[in-house]
């Protein structure tokens, strides 16, 4: 099914409505009282018809257009708050695409289309490759960290499709505006770490890059506007209109 610009399929509409509440958490995660406030009466609608779907009172295909909508909504009350602060610069350092799996491998440029980077697969359909999860980003800046902790890892190795230096990674959150060479994206969820990245940590720990350990999550986002990314491309965090 559509919504707006973005094609879901079947097995996209239950999982994304399996998480749901899940992707309001982590809208919330990071945000102060005053700006959870902002973010609540959309939860609240949004999580009234999670119900319904749950208990079997409304279909999915008609429950997620009412979801996504909230959900969408409350991220630009977010924005229209100040939740995301000023711009802020930086560079794409690397562009990374597979036929599935990880490591992803470099790319000069790439394409990002509304369904996400052209070219680039995704093994497991159950967990990756929503609209919402569009494009991965991660940046430079954590990924060093982890490699001054004795960690082998390096830009792509994770599956990310666009490392990032220069942005402080904490102010990549869900909500968040950011403009990659002519793309328009909004961070839209952290990505779940899986065990296929545990040989880039020390014993296997690849758990050490979940967002629960703080601001060293890889980022997924959604399509606002397609366009080409190179290596060496701006990027831009809270770009203006």
């Amino acid at each position: 099914m559509k919504v707006d610009r973005y094609e879901f399929t079947s097995g996209d509409v239950s999982s994304t409505l399996a998480a749901g509440w899940a992707l309001f958490d982590q809208l919330e995660l990071h945000q102060p009282a005053p700006m959870v406030r902002v973010v609540e009466p959309h939860r609240q609608a949004a999580e009234a018809v999670l119900d319904e779907a749950l208990a079997g009172e409304v279909s999915e295909a008609d429950a997620l257009p009412l979801v996504w909508a909230e959900w969408r909504a409350g991220m630009a009350a977010l924005r229209a708050a100040g939740a995301f602060g000023p711009a802020q610069r930086g560079v794409v350092a690397g562009l990374f695409t597979s036929h599935g799996g990880v490591p992803k491998h470099p790319q000069p440029s790439i394409e990002i289309g509304f369904g996400g980077v052209v070219g680039d697969e995704q093994d497991d359909r159950d967990h990756h490759g929503r609209p919402w999860q569009a494009v991965c980003l991660w940046g430079t800046e954590v990924i060093d960290a982890f490699r001054a902790d004795g960690h082998p890892l390096a830009p792509g190795l994770a599956g990310e499709n666009i490392t990032t230096t220069g942005i402080a990674w904490e102010r990549v959150v869900p909500g968040a505006l950011l403009q990659a060479g002519t793309a328009r994206l909004e961070i839209s969820a952290y990505a779940v770490p899986c065990r296929k990245n545990a040989a880039w940590f020390t014993d296997g720990h690849f758990g050490l890059m979940h967002h629960r350990h703080g601001f060293v999550s890889r980022a997924y986002a959604t399509v606002l506007r397609p366009g080409s990314v190179a290596v060496g491309d701006p990027v831009v965090l809270e770009p203006d209109a």
